[in-house]
């Protein structure tokens, strides 16, 4: 009898978090890694936002949520979209859910039947595929190299439409690349978009604060999308809560309200003291944010500068997000002794038992010539990171 079912063996476990297991073992081992496999800022939670969450847990706000959130938190959230994102998603179509992650797997879910195709620009947030699957869905990928900046164009978004295209799934700033799509870009997919519209589009716009290029734009705010994005964000990114747990979605109403549905079998609502938090995150100062976005900027020109260095490694320009994900294809085939690197996940472990700097391949994003490397450490380990990566890249032949 088989005891696990179908869906279990046709997901992975995310590579991003595998690498960070594993660099912990060798760490245990006494060995100093240098992690740059997760993303995840390295920077506390403002004092403002904790200091909420501290009152709320003295006044006793300890008892189960509507599953949507709290009303004065969907209203903030209601606030935000429109002030910051001149998007118009009112408090009945917001939906507070466990992580940003949670609301994409809620909204997938709610829309995607057996055998739908959603198309996925390439590369991917490791999660976005598998997600897919989970719904018995079709990830339907198109590739976007190097030399778009890891973005698509409108004629690759028409020839990948099929009768069977149920959503679109993206993310701006782009987790792998740090990819930013501009608003010649956007409305260039938008225009696709508008000759067919049955295709729901899944906005991930959690690193909308960590933007080193222009403001952030929305598809939700050009003409004729209102009532077909799914907006996602939270606050794991921008307020450096990623402990937290508390993703939104502004949605049409009849997908909010079937989210909600979903979320009340799953979860139901999540923590009353985060979501108090997130209250004060959301109507509070963003200056603490602010300085997190210009370390980051910092960190990226630091290692923008020493990754230009190192022979055989190719990188874009990243304009928002804090990771890199250069083309390292130079080094498949070579050899350390008389061990081969036939692969980016290869030249991973490479570099982590070699180099001790950890990373993640590029497999994990659709791309395998390519390794993920985040910046969101210190500048002191960022350095020492891209001496190790250097030294140990040097000893392949």
């Amino acid at each position: 009898m088989e005891t696990l079912a179908n869906r279990v063996f046709q997901i992975n476990e995310p590579q991003t978090i595998a690498m960070s297991k594993k660099a912990r073992e060798l760490a245990a081992t006494g060995i100093d890694v240098v992690s740059l496999s997760l993303g995840e800022p390295d920077f506390e939670t403002p004092e403002h936002i904790k200091a909420a969450a501290i009152a709320a847990i003295t006044n006793n706000f300890s008892y189960y949520t509507p599953v949507a959130g709290i009303p004065e938190l969907r209203e903030a959230i209601s606030k935000k979209f429109l002030e910051e994102n001149n998007l118009h998603y009112a408090p009945d179509q917001i939906v507070v859910s466990t992580g940003a992650k949670h609301s994409i797997m809620n909204a997938i879910m709610a829309i995607v039947n057996p055998g739908d195709e959603v198309i996925i620009p390439t590369p991917y947030w490791v999660s976005y595929s598998e997600m897919v699957k989970l719904a018995e869905g079709v990830p339907a990928f198109i590739d976007a190299p190097l030399d778009q900046n890891y973005k698509i164009t409108a004629q690759q978004l028409q020839a990948a439409i099929t009768p069977k295209s149920k959503a679109f799934l993206f993310s701006s700033p782009c987790n792998p690349t740090g990819s930013v799509y501009s608003k010649d870009e956007l409305e260039s997919l938008v225009e696709v978009f508008r000759k067919h519209p049955e295709i729901i589009i899944i906005s991930d716009e959690i690193y909308e604060y960590i933007n080193f290029s222009s403001k952030h734009i929305s598809i939700g705010t050009f003409a004729g999308m209102e009532n077909r994005v799914i907006t996602i964000n939270g606050l794991s990114k921008g307020f450096a809560m990623t402990g937290w747990r508390l993703g939104y979605m502004g949605a049409p109403k009849e997908i909010a309200q079937a989210c909600e549905k979903i979320q009340s079998q799953f979860t139901s609502a999540t923590s009353g003291i985060t979501q108090k938090a997130a209250v004060a995150a959301l109507t509070g100062s963003r200056e603490p944010s602010f300085k997190m976005v210009e370390a980051f900027r910092r960190r990226k020109e630091l290692m923008l500068a020493g990754l230009s260095q190192i022979p055989g490694i190719k990188c874009n320009h990243p304009d928002g997000a804090f990771y890199f994900f250069p083309d390292i294809s130079h080094f498949l085939g070579m050899h350390f002794g008389s061990e081969k690197i036939e692969t980016a996940t290869d030249l991973c472990m490479y570099l982590l038992n070699e180099g001790h700097v950890s990373m993640v391949t590029g497999e994990a994003f659709g791309n395998p010539n390519c390794l993920r490397i985040s910046y969101a450490t210190s500048d002191e380990k960022l350095t020492m990171a891209i001496e190790r990566i250097k030294n140990a890249l040097a000893k392949l032949a």
